[in-house]
């Protein structure tokens, strides 16, 4: 939903390269779901990169780390996920102070939360998964 507001935004805004950058991320992203193996990193790398040269290049795109911090937790292992976590929200923070022309509480404490949130809600379906395929 974060992807369509987004291109949508930018179409509306006459910028019609980003909104087609957005749709090659969604089809990047859409992607993972096939990808295996060693090859995920890489995947995840050029998701990554997508992200920030659209999170520069338009204020929507952004807000689309936060589907990446799940991407994150989910393939690199947890001292990875972690500090990628920090990276990626540190770095959508810093896009967001940028394109406001400021950094604010708000731009530096919303980030933040949503971080935690995801991180939380991904650790706590990782146990759950866990716990459900343990042999009794």
């Amino acid at each position: 939903m974060l992807l369509v507001l987004a291109v949508v935004t930018s179409l509306r805004e006459g910028q019609a390269a980003v909104a087609a950058g957005g749709l090659l991320l969604g089809l990047a992203h859409a992607a993972g779901l096939v990808v295996s193996g060693g090859r995920r990193g890489v995947w995840l790398g050029v998701v990554t990169a997508g992200w920030v040269v659209l999170a520069v290049a338009a204020p929507p795109y952004v807000w689309l780390a936060f589907p990446l911090l799940f991407a994150y937790l989910d393939v690199l292992p947890l001292w990875g996920a972690m500090f990628g976590v920090t990276v990626l929200t540190s770095a959508a923070i810093l896009a967001a102070a940028w394109h406001a022309g400021e950094l604010t509480l708000p731009l530096v404490v919303g980030p933040g939360i949503g971080a935690a949130v995801v991180t939380l809600l991904a650790l706590a379906g990782k146990a759950l998964s866990r716990e459900v395929e343990r042999p009794e």
